[in-house]
């Protein structure tokens, strides 16, 4: 059989490869070799979205990467300036790649993996500040702020700023990780009275707290009309505002939370029912009740739907935490299936205790088909079925489990990679597990810091689960000395072999066998 060279591919072939290369990669070592693959490679098709973020050897080796860089900003980029439309950069590659030539048919800009004082001093810069304020109409800002930094008054004005100065900008997307403890973002603590931007239609977010949210509903973005939000933290506002104000504008409104909210009647309710003019409606919820029932149609459509006579799409999952009495009358799987069915979405699943057990029950109620990456608060009343989409679980629950329970998830996540359990409980009949082992093929996390010693073994054990690409474990140290006994133990040292995280509570002297049982830290 004659090989086959590169150059014998037709030009539509190269483009399908070129098109899985990195950018940088492709541009540095294809261009310039011979005129057919300049043609090729610097074809418009092929350049106009260029994505300079590090890959992580290149962060490992810094000056090669800057050798890299270095030849696309002197040879490069000057031939391709007038046919990029958008260029994703982190701060290692942006001081190579902007200011060097105009790109004047620039519209998007995502800028990765940003701490906010360096953020700042980009976003100051000539070039930058000009592109911001005369030609980027779609902006992704994706920051992080370690665990031992403090907020300066000049990182927290840099959402406001973006918007003040950004004359065209109709698309942002501004998401700043910090941790829990400087998650608060007070540069949205701006006055009611302030419009940041007569432009600016779509904003997706992340705020801490619900009055970050009322803040930016609060006429400082005069033409928004799609608001995607994830709120930390949902609870009693404080804010001496308007609340009874319509939002004729908003037409597209998603909000997510990551945690329980008490306040769902008191915060929630009242704003949602101001967008009077909404056509599409997503909430991803976990409300806590007291003496009350479940969250259901009818209670949705009388308190919410109702006021949205515009509304044509709802994709919804909402957790209730009912903690009461007994004596409460809580509705059956096939009530709250009906309640929605009767209000006219008849797509929806649910799963819910029908009695009370410790004074305390959950329901699950949501869309399908299932909108959502990920599935939190569930509960061992969860039956089962199949969501494909979904990469974390978070399971909270006070009852024991069976082993027969975790061969439901899995089977029902089948590309689950995020896993956390929070249960105190031991394991039901943790001595008979079956004897063909639960595989989670697609696990990478696993997080078990608030997990019974049983779940540890459950877990870590090869004879009851297969975790093949376990890379980062959450763990108390003394339970992970027991499961594996001392890092002796045979059946739970597969699970750990590649695991490159390990995370406890506890500072720990290492083991004499604990480097050999965890090779890959």
């Amino acid at each position: 059989m004659n090989d086959i060279h590169i150059l014998d591919l037709p030009d539509e072939m190269l483009r399908i490869i070129f098109n899985k290369l990195n950018a940088t990669d492709m541009l540095y070592s294809l261009v310039n070799v011979n005129q057919r693959l300049d043609r090729v490679v610097l074809d418009p098709l092929n350049v106009k979205y260029l994505d300079f973020v590090t890959k992580p050897f290149y962060i490992r080796n810094l000056s090669i990467h800057a050798q890299i860089l270095h030849k696309m900003r002197e040879n490069i980029l000057p031939r391709i300036k007038d046919k990029v439309k958008k260029l994703t950069v982190d701060p290692i590659s942006m001081k190579f790649i902007l200011g060097v030539v105009r790109y004047s048919q620039l519209y998007s800009l995502p800028l990765i993996d940003y701490k906010p004082k360096i953020l700042l001093q980009h976003l100051s810069n000539d070039t930058s500040l000009h592109l911001v304020m005369n030609q980027i109409t779609h902006m992704n800002v994706e920051g992080f702020l370690d665990d031992n930094e403090l907020l300066v008054e000049d990182e927290l004005n840099i959402f406001a700023m973006i918007l003040s100065f950004s004359r065209c900008l109709i698309d942002l997307t501004y998401r700043m990780h910090y941790s829990r403890k400087y998650f608060r973002m007070p540069s949205l603590i701006i006055s009611n009275t302030c419009c940041l931007s007569k432009a600016l239609t779509k904003l997706t977010i992340y705020v801490n707290i619900f009055d970050d949210c009322l803040y930016l509903l609060n006429g400082c973005l005069e033409y928004l009309s799609t608001l995607i939000i994830r709120i930390n933290k949902i609870d009693r506002s404080s804010l001496s505002i308007d609340r009874t104000k319509k939002l004729f504008k908003l037409k597209y409104f998603t909000l997510t939370t990551p945690r329980h909210t008490r306040s769902y009647n008191e915060e929630l309710v009242p704003l949602l029912r101001r967008m009077v003019n909404l056509e599409e409606l997503t909430l991803y919820l976990s409300v806590v009740r007291n003496n009350s029932t479940y969250v259901d149609g009818d209670e949705l459509y009388d308190d919410v739907l109702k006021y949205m006579p515009r509304l044509n799409k709802f994709i919804f999952n909402i957790h209730t935490y009912v903690a009461g009495y007994r004596s409460i009358n809580l509705p059956s799987n096939i009530d709250i299936r009906n309640s929605f069915i009767r209000r006219g979405y008849p797509s929806i699943d649910a799963w819910a205790d029908e009695k009370f057990i410790l004074s305390r029950n959950n329901c699950h109620v949501y869309s399908l088909p299932y909108g959502f990456d990920d599935f939190l608060f569930m509960t061992s009343c969860f039956q089962g079925s199949r969501f494909d989409k979904v990469r974390k679980v978070s399971f909270y629950d006070d009852y024991s489990l069976e082993h027969q329970f975790f061969t439901i998830i899995s089977e029902a996540f089948p590309f689950l990679q995020h896993l956390i359990i929070y249960n105190s409980s031991p394991l039901i009949n943790n001595q008979n597990y079956a004897s063909k082992s639960i595989s989670f093929n697609h696990l990478a996390v696993l997080d078990i810091l608030d997990a019974h010693i049983d779940y540890v073994v459950q877990f870590l054990s090869d004879k009851n689960t297969h975790l093949p690409h376990l890379a980062d474990l959450a763990v108390k140290y003394e339970k992970l000395v027991v499961a594996t006994n001392n890092f002796t133990n045979n059946t739970t040292r597969r699970n750990c072999t590649n695991i490159k995280c390990l995370r406890t509570i506890e500072q720990f002297v290492r083991a004499e066998n604990f480097d050999s049982y965890f090779p890959s830290l």
